[in-house]
């Protein structure tokens, strides 16, 4: 069994219509004041987003993220789509996991799990 060594907090959201995350808890420990700057990348079909006073989006709303139309498209998500967000708050980033980077994962843990059965 693995020992959890890290500060990282974990939620779950659903994408709404425009674009938008939201979980209390992960937002909450970033502390992100509405009006911060934010650098929004994608990063092997991972959504990073880092506090950064040169970036050119930012903070909108508490306990919330809007993310862009562009990085929507990169990473294939779409309204209802559930994704795991992942808020490292002393490095003040977050990571959005889509779908499609979720089922590579847990389809290796299962592949691990089971011997490389995977069912």
């Amino acid at each position: 069994m693995q020992v959890r060594d890290g500060q990282v907090v974990y939620g779950c959201s659903t994408v709404d219509l425009n674009g938008r995350v939201a979980d209390r808890a992960v937002f909450g420990a970033l502390d992100w004041p509405v009006g911060t700057r934010l650098e929004i990348r994608e990063s092997g079909g991972l959504i990073v987003v880092c506090a950064d006073e040169q970036g050119v989006f930012r903070v909108t709303g508490r306990d919330r993220l809007l993310i862009p139309a562009a990085a929507r498209q990169w990473c294939r998500l779409s309204p209802g789509d559930r994704v795991l967000l992942a808020a490292d708050p002393v490095g003040r980033r977050l990571v959005v996991y889509p779908p499609a980077v979720l089922d590579v994962l847990v389809g290796q843990a299962l592949d691990d799990a089971f011997g490389g059965d995977g069912r």
